[in-house]
């Protein structure tokens, strides 16, 4: 764990942040790919792989902005 928290605390915040507001978020219009996707994981509707990819794709730089913000600090790194 520690390492993990090692790892993601040597990322700056702000590259994570703004990776977030553009992988994370992209594409804009009609409705960003993550809440997309987000909806039909909700729906039970997410089944195709490419969707899941997506969920992935898009989700993954959310799960480790929230790492970095809430496990990394309680570990005190």
């Amino acid at each position: 764990m520690q390492y993990l928290c090692n790892a993601i605390a040597g990322i700056p915040l702000h590259y994570l942040i703004l990776i977030c507001l553009t992988l994370g978020l992209a594409p804009f219009v009609p409705e960003p790919h993550l809440w997309e996707k987000l909806k039909m994981l909700a729906n039970g509707t997410l089944t195709r792989p490419i969707d899941i990819f997506d969920l992935l794709l898009h989700g993954t730089p959310w799960v480790v902005l929230g790492l970095r913000l809430t496990l990394c600090r309680t570990a005190g790194v």
